[in-house]
C-alpha cells in the first residue's frame, strides 16, 4: 500500500513539473513571438511618425538653424580631425545609417580629436565622433551602433523636446520677474539666467525614456543598414566594463546615462524579434585600415609632442594633435597602403575588400 501511494505521489510531482514547465515554455514562446510595434519594426522606418506625441515648438527649419549655431561653437572650441581618409570613412558610415533612419534633416558629420570615448549629435543633424570612439570599437558594427544611437536622438528630436520644456519653464517664470520688484528683482534675474544656462545642458542630458527610445531606434537603423545589431549590445557591455577599469576614458555624457542592464535586456529582446536576415555586416577591411591609420597618427604626433615638451607650455604638453603634416614630410607609405593628401583626391580609391559577414543559423 505504501509503495502504491509513493508511486502515485511521484507521478503527481512529475505531472506537476511537466505542467509548470509547459506553462513556462508557453510564456517564453509567447514573449519570443511578441509582434513588433510600429516604433519597433525596422521595416516601417521612414513610413511612420515617431514624433507625433511629442511636445515641440520648433519647425525642422528652426531646428537646423539652432543646430548650426551650436555647431559653430563646437567647431570653435574642439579640434576637428584634418585627415580626409578617416573623416570620409566615418562620414560614409553615418550617411548610410541616416539613409536608413527616420531622420528628416541632412547630417553634417565630423571627427573630433579626443581620446574620450564619445559621440554626440546636435539638433539639425550636426554630428561629431571622437577619435577615442573609433580606437575603442573592435569592429565596424560597434562603431556604427554608437552612431546609430546618436542619430536616433536627432530623428526622435529629443534635444528639441528638452528645449521646449526648458522654454515652458521660462514662460512660467515670467510672472515671477514681473511681480518681484526692488531687492527681489535680482532673484528673478538669476532664475532666468539659470534657465538660459540650462538650455545648453538640455541638448545633451536625456531622460531614461529618451535613452531607451534611442536604443530601440538605433538597433533598427543598424538592422536596416545591413549591420549586425548586436554590435550595439557588445559596445554597451564594453562601456560597462570600462566604467570599472578606466572610467576617466569615458565621456561624462556616457557616464551620465550609462547603458544599464535593463536597457541592454530591452535591446536584446528586440533584436531577437527582428525579421530574419541571411547576412549581417560585422566589420570590413576598411575599418581595420582606418583604425590602424588612426593609431599610427596618434603615435606619430605623441612622439613629436614629447620632443617639443621642454619648450612647450605646460598646459600644451601631451595634447593629442592629429593634423597631417605636408606631403613632403610624411613618412613613405607602406606597401599596399592608401596615399593621402593631394594624391588621394586626384586618384580614385582602390576597390574595397569584401566585408566580413555573419550568417544567421537556419
Amino acid at each position: 500500500m505504501n509503495i502504491r501511494r509513493w508511486k502515485k505521489a511521484a507521478l503527481g510531482v512529475i505531472a506537476l513539473g511537466l505542467l509548470v514547465g509547459s506553462s513556462a515554455w508557453s510564456q517564453s514562446s509567447q514573449k519570443a513571438t511578441k509582434p513588433l510595434s510600429q516604433n519597433e519594426d525596422p521595416r516601417l522606418i521612414g513610413k511612420r511618425d515617431i514624433n507625433k506625441r511629442q511636445w515641440n515648438f520648433y519647425s525642422l527649419e528652426r531646428e537646423v538653424q539652432l543646430g548650426r549655431q551650436l555647431a559653430a561653437e563646437v567647431d570653435r572650441y574642439m579640434q576637428i580631425l584634418d585627415d580626409p581618409i578617416i573623416s570620409e570613412y566615418v562620414n560614409r558610415i553615418g550617411q548610410n545609417l541616416v539613409l536608413h533612419s527616420d531622420a528628416k534633416v541632412p547630417f553634417t558629420i565630423k571627427v573630433v580629436v579626443s581620446d574620450e570615448v564619445n559621440a554626440f549629435a546636435l539638433p539639425g543633424g550636426f554630428f561629431y565622433v571622437n577619435t577615442g570612439l573609433i580606437a575603442t570599437a573592435d569592429n565596424e558594427a560597434e562603431l556604427a551602433g554608437v552612431m546609430a544611437h546618436e542619430i536616433a536622438h536627432v530623428a526622435a528630436r529629443h534635444a528639441l523636446e528638452n528645449f521646449t520644456k526648458t522654454q515652458l519653464l521660462s514662460f512660467l517664470q515670467i510672472p515671477l520677474i514681473i511681480f518681484t520688484g526692488g531687492g527681489y528683482y535680482g532673484l528673478g534675474q538669476l532664475i532666468m539666467m539659470g534657465s538660459d544656462l540650462g538650455i545648453y545642458a538640455a541638448f545633451f542630458k536625456f531622460s531614461r525614456g529618451a535613452e531607451k527610445e534611442a536604443d530601440i531606434l538605433g538597433a533598427q537603423y543598424l538592422w536596416a543598414a545591413g549591420y549586425d545589431p548586436n554590435g550595439l549590445l557588445t559596445f554597451f557591455e564594453k562601456i560597462n566594463a570600462m566604467q570599472k577599469t578606466r572610467p576617466s576614458s569615458i565621456s561624462k555624457l556616457f557616464m551620465s546615462h550609462p547603458p544599464t542592464p535593463d536597457r541592454i535586456a530591452v535591446v536584446r529582446d528586440l533584436i531577437a524579434r527582428f525579421p530574419e536576415r541571411e547576412e549581417y555586416i560585422i566589420t570590413t577591411s576598411e575599418f581595420t585600415k582606418v583604425k590602424e591609420r588612426l593609431i599610427r597618427l596618434q603615435g606619430l604626433h605623441r612622439r613629436l609632442d614629447e620632443k617639443r615638451a621642454p619648450t612647450s607650455a605646460p598646459e600644451e604638453r601631451g595634447r593629442p594633435t592629429l593634423k597631417r603634416r605636408p606631403p613632403s614630410q610624411e613618412p613613405p607609405p607602406e606597401q599596399g597602403e592608401e596615399k593621402t593628401g593631394a594624391e588621394s583626391t586626384e586618384k580614385s580609391p582602390a576597390p574595397q575588400e569584401r566585408p566580413t559577414l555573419k550568417r544567421r543559423n537556419p
